[in-house]
């Protein structure tokens, strides 16, 4: 990925516009356990292979939150690596469990370009994003709103 991804302005961004993120990311089971550490998820659904055994999957599900910031930090490079801000974070749908081993890949459409109403120098890109598995089923989608520069420094 080019560093000339991290310098979209708002002139950059069209709504119906796409983004297939790359690279995809493989959940290994040190990612789901460092996530939940460093967030004090302690639900046995995510760490205990026995518990998870007896639940609905009978297996570990990966936490949700992961695969949002999983999805998210994707994005970054092609939407929001020039932002000022992300303003909100909207509709978070888990669509579909992930597990330790599903590979994930997102894309991302814009919704909505719009000038700021109190900055010039700035707008609101509203964006959906999906996270998909190997198999191609929907994960997670959320809808975000964030504000870029209309030009850089």
């Amino acid at each position: 990925m080019s560093n000339e991804a991290y310098k979209r302005t708002l002139s950059d961004f069209h709504p119906g516009q796409e983004f297939e993120h790359w690279p995809h990311k493989t959940i290994t089971e040190s990612d789901n356990n460092q996530f939940c550490m460093l967030t004090m998820n302690h639900h046995p659904l995510h760490s205990d292979v026995e518990y998870a055994a007896r639940q609905q999957h009978g297996k570990i599900v990966v936490v949700g939150t992961y695969v949002l910031s999983l999805a998210v930090g994707m994005s970054v490079p092609d939407i929001s690596g020039a932002c000022i801000a992300n303003l909100e974070f909207e509709k978070i749908t888990h669509h579909h469990p992930v597990f330790i081993g599903d590979t994930i890949r997102a894309r991302t459409r814009i919704v909505e370009v719009k000038l700021s109403k109190t900055k010039p120098d700035r707008g609101v890109v509203t964006v959906i994003t999906k996270a998909y598995n190997q198999n191609g089923d929907t994960v997670l989608s959320l809808r975000r709103k964030i504000l870029i520069p209309k030009e850089l420094p």
